[in-house]
């Protein structure tokens, strides 16, 4: 086996089959602690239950609340190519906030539907989700096939729908896959039951993801997180999002735009004399210039963005509505700057049919609106199709209430 982890989120409509997906997939690649399934079982016939494969997570979950350490905590389950951890979308606000502040990387995405509701609102908004995170690793499982018995009409009606609408936000799946979470249909085994379906089964699929590689090979950008003293020097703290930085390179702090000298990389307990994307590092300059929290650091010849004024897609998550006029904060990287913003326009994130027009001076709670940004200070910016890390951006009051992508 591969001694790596691949990261991916798993979306969609409340009691779509999340928890049941999740615990097959424990089960059908024997990753559960030793003696889990025979206990929950025991005590859901203790007490006049059915036992369901959702009751492994709702114990597990139990478990951690409680403090336990459990080892599928951190890697849920293996295959025999590699390990996967499962980043859990219980409901679209808990998803946006985790995915979009970067507390969950995901490299890849699962979208569940149930096959006999057919496509809700919240699977569409789930998907668009992943759009604005621009997640381009997905597979669509349609659940609950057994309801339908196993009927291959309804699954072409519902995955057509579903087709119509990823389309739209730009998402091409990868597979769709017809799957019974409940009775192990094509999650790890393939069976007769889906005899009419010659794909791949959601364990095949998963191990086609590629593991991100960091962006080794882009341009140096390193957003600095703090600014740290040691032995009378300071160090610039923080993760290369991009490139590569060693010691001896010249580089460009911006939004200064003053070229400076790497004199040495600071590590705990290390000496390195580079850094590569996804590696935090403190970075002690050559002179006397002034670094701080939120300067971007690049190489000596890039020009990233610097600009008071972004054009964006927000994703509003606050049950109250922002209204034009108020201050808000942005937070881009590890930039923070307050800012006014004006609204092109509303659309619904479930239909993406536009809500208002230019006259509209209120977002509600998940709408999704195309924004102008006015920054009090100058920011550096990307777009994010080309550098994610200083493309995507939360707006906040006291706590995060949007989350967005930079277009323009």
């Amino acid at each position: 086996m591969e001694d790596e982890v691949l990261r991916f989120v798993l979306s969609g409509h409340v009691d779509h089959g999340k928890s049941t997906l999740i615990g097959r997939l424990f089960y059908d690649t024997d990753s559960l602690p030793e003696g889990r399934y025979e206990e929950i079982k025991t005590a859901c016939e203790a007490m006049g239950k059915e036992f369901k494969f959702g009751y492994v997570m709702d114990h597990l979950k139990e478990e951690r609340t409680q403090g336990v350490t459990i080892d599928t905590a951190q890697t849920f389950f293996e295959t025999d190519k590699r390990h996967y951890n499962i980043i859990d979308a219980p409901g679209h606000v808990e998803f946006v906030k985790n995915m979009i502040t970067g507390a969950s990387q995901a490299e890849a995405a699962v979208l569940i539907d149930d096959v006999d509701e057919g496509v809700q609102e919240q699977t569409r908004r789930h998907a668009y989700i992943l759009s604005l995170l621009g997640l381009d690793q997905v597979i669509v499982v349609l659940n609950k096939m057994d309801l339908v018995d196993y009927d291959q009409e309804r699954y072409e009606e519902v995955k057509g729908n579903l087709t119509e609408f990823l389309d739209e936000i730009g998402i091409e799946p990868t597979f769709f896959i017809p799957i019974s979470a409940k009775e192990g249909d094509f999650v790890a085994e393939k069976t007769e039951n889906l005899s009419w379906y010659d794909g791949p089964t959601v364990l095949e699929a998963l191990d086609t993801f590629d593991k991100t590689a960091p962006p080794v090979e882009k341009s140096l950008r390193l957003p600095v997180q703090d600014v740290y003293q040691f032995d009378g020097k300071r160090a610039s703290v923080g993760r290369v999002e991009s490139g590569v930085i060693s010691e001896g390179d010249e580089i460009k702090i911006m939004p200064k735009g003053k070229i400076t000298t790497v004199e040495e990389l600071v590590e705990f307990n290390e000496d390195p004399e580079k850094a590569i994307a996804g590696k935090s590092t403190g970075v002690s300059i050559s002179d006397k210039l002034f670094v701080d929290r939120g300067d971007i650091i690049v190489g000596p010849d890039d020009d990233p963005m610097v600009t008071d004024e972004i054009e964006a897609h927000v994703f509003w998550m606050d049950d109250e509505p922002f209204e034009e006029g108020e201050r808000i904060t942005f937070k881009c990287a590890t930039q923070e700057v307050k800012a006014d913003i004006e609204i092109e326009e509303v659309l619904d994130s479930s239909t993406l049919e536009i809500v208002s027009g230019e006259e509209s001076d209120t977002i509600e709670n998940r709408q999704v609106a195309n924004v102008k940004i006015k920054t009090a200070n100058p920011v550096v910016i990307e777009n994010f199709n080309d550098f994610q890390a200083l493309g995507r951006f939360v707006l906040e009051r006291t706590d995060t209430c949007a989350g967005g992508i930079i277009t323009k």
